[in-house]
C-alpha cells in the first residue's frame, strides 16, 4: 500500500495536466502569431523592395526616353538647317514657272485662233529666250525638250504664214459658189416664162431654195472666219442637202460620200499630209472660175466638207500637257 501511495503522489494530478496543456497551447498560439507577424513583415518588406525597384526602372526609362527625345529634337533641328528647304523652294519655283509657261502657250494658241500668226511667233520667240535665262528653274531635260518644240512651232508657223491659210481658201471657194448661185438665179428667172402660174410657183420655190443655200453659205463663211470646223462642216452639209432638191438623183455625184469617208480616215491617220491635201484641193477650187451647174456645186461642197481645215495645236502645248500628267 505504501508503494502505491507514493507512486500516486509522484504522478501529476489532472489539474496540473490541464494547466500544462493550457500553457503549451498558449505558447503554441503565441508562436503562430509571431510567425504570422514575421511573415507579414517579410511580405511588406518584399513589396517595398519590389516597388522601389520598379520606381527605379521607371525613372531610368524616363531618363532614356527624355534623352531620345532630345536627340530627335537635335536631329530635326539639324535637318531643318540643311538642304530640304532650298530644294522645296526650288521645286515650287520650277512648278510656278511651268504653270506660267502653260498660260503663255494658251495665249499663243488663242492668237493662232484669231489668225494673228505674227504675234504668236513673237510670243513663242520670247518664251524660247525666257527658257535660256539663268533664272529658269525648270528641269534641264524638260527645258531642252520645250525649247526644241518651240523652235519647231516657230518654223512651222513661219512656213505657213507665207502661204494662204486653208480657212481663207475655203472662204474663196464659198464665195465662188455664192457668185454662181446669184448668177444662176438671175439666169433662171430671165429664161423662165411668166405666163403660167405653175411655172411661177416652181420658180419661187427654186429661188427660195437658192436664197436659203446662199444664207447657209454665209453662216459657213462666218464659221470659217472663226475657225470653227464643226460648224463649218455642218453648214456645208446643210447647203448640200438643200441643193439636192434642185437636181435629179441621177445628176448627184455618187462617189462623193466614199471620197469624203476616205479623206476623213486619212485625216485621222496623218495630219501633215491632210494639210497638204487641203491646200491643194482648195487651190484647185480657187483657180477654177466658177461651177457651171448645180451638180458641180454639190461636188465642190463635197470637197469642201471632206477637206475642212482643222486647227493644228502647238507641239509645245502637247508636251506641256504630257509633262503635267
Amino acid at each position: 500500500m505504501s508503494i502505491n501511495s507514493e507512486s500516486l503522489s509522484q504522478e501529476p494530478s489532472a489539474t496540473q495536466q490541464r494547466r500544462q496543456a493550457n500553457v503549451f497551447l498558449l505558447r503554441l498560439q503565441w508562436l503562430v502569431i509571431l510567425l504570422l507577424i514575421a511573415a507579414l513583415l517579410w511580405l511588406y518588406i518584399s513589396q517595398q523592395r519590389f516597388q522601389h525597384s520598379v520606381n527605379e526602372r521607371l525613372q531610368s526609362n524616363e531618363q532614356v526616353v527624355s534623352r531620345l527625345n532630345e536627340m530627335d529634337d537635335r536631329l530635326f533641328a539639324m535637318s531643318q538647317q540643311t538642304l530640304p528647304e532650298p530644294r522645296s523652294a526650288a521645286s515650287s519655283q520650277a512648278q510656278n514657272q511651268l504653270d506660267l509657261l502653260r498660260i503663255q502657250i494658251q495665249a499663243a494658241d488663242r492668237l493662232l485662233a484669231d489668225n494673228n500668226d505674227s504675234a504668236a511667233i513673237d510670243l513663242l520667240r520670247g518664251l524660247h529666250w525666257q527658257l535660256s535665262q539663268s533664272s529658269n528653274e525648270i528641269a534641264p531635260a524638260l527645258t531642252v525638250v520645250i525649247k526644241q518644240s518651240l523652235m519647231k512651232d516657230i518654223e512651222r508657223l513661219q512656213a505657213s504664214s507665207t502661204q494662204p491659210s486653208p480657212w481663207q481658201l475655203q472662204n474663196l471657194a464659198i464665195q465662188n459658189i455664192q457668185e454662181f448661185l446669184h448668177s444662176y438665179e438671175r439666169v433662171s428667172s430671165e429664161a423662165t416664162p411668166h405666163n403660167s402660174a405653175d411655172n411661177n410657183m416652181s420658180l419661187s420655190r427654186k429661188q427660195l431654195t437658192i436664197h436659203e443655200v446662199i444664207m447657209t453659205l454665209n453662216l459657213a463663211s462666218q464659221a470659217s472666219n472663226m475657225r470653227e470646223q464643226e460648224q463649218l462642216v455642218g453648214y456645208l452639209r446643210q447647203a448640200r442637202n438643200q441643193l439636192q432638191t434642185l437636181v435629179p438623183k441621177s445628176a448627184i455625184p455618187q462617189e462623193s460620200a466614199p471620197k469624203a469617208a476616205m479623206t476623213n480616215t486619212e485625216n485621222a491617220s496623218n495630219d501633215a499630209s491632210v494639210g497638204k491635201k487641203q491646200t491643194s484641193t482648195d487651190k484647185n477650187l480657187q483657180t477654177r472660175s466658177s461651177p457651171t451647174n448645180i451638180g458641180e456645186v454639190i461636188d465642190w461642197l463635197d470637197k469642201l466638207i471632206a477637206n475642212a481645215p482643222k486647227p493644228t495645236p502647238l507641239l509645245t502645248t502637247q508636251i506641256l500637257d504630257k509633262s503635267q500628267r
